[in-house]
């Protein structure tokens, strides 16, 4: 069986937009492509995961950007309090990550990158997230076709 490429390549771009803060849902997208029989599964988990890290990553790298507004005066932390929030975030809150493919994870996708988490790590804590979300979505909507 060849993969239907122009519906992996809606796959991969509900899913990149579903990890910005864009208003999109790419489980209905993965599931209808699962039962559709599109491409296989692994394809499927994979492709959807590239999307939604990639994504996730854009979301990153605004939150770089962030920092740069550290020194204006409408900032809304201080040096000291922004700095502390990085000790704590680099101790705890990075593990939040693992939530990043919850409705409401995309916030923590930019906090990772205003708090300066590694980029090694945030990819990795946001690979296992999200592939792992998709492999679950993959084995549900199997068990129950």
């Amino acid at each position: 069986m060849w993969p239907d490429l122009a519906a992996l390549g809606g796959l991969f771009a509900a899913a990149f937009g579903a990890a910005t803060i864009l208003p999109f849902q790419s489980e209905v997208v993965f599931v209808a492509l699962q039962l559709r029989d599109a491409a296989g599964i692994g394809t499927l988990v994979a492709v959807a995961s590239l999307g939604n890290v990639l994504g996730a990553v854009v979301n990153y790298v605004l939150g770089l950007s962030f920092e740069r507004f550290r020194h204006r005066r409408w900032f809304p932390a201080t040096d000291r309090q922004l700095d502390r929030a990085q000790g704590w975030w680099s101790r705890w809150g990075v593990w939040t990550l693992l939530l990043s493919w919850a409705p409401f994870g995309d916030a923590f996708t930019v906090i990772a990158g205003i708090m300066r988490t590694p980029a090694w790590l945030f990819v990795l804590l946001v690979t296992l997230a999200k592939t792992g979300r998709y492999a679950l979505l993959a084995w549900g909507t199997a068990a129950a076709a």
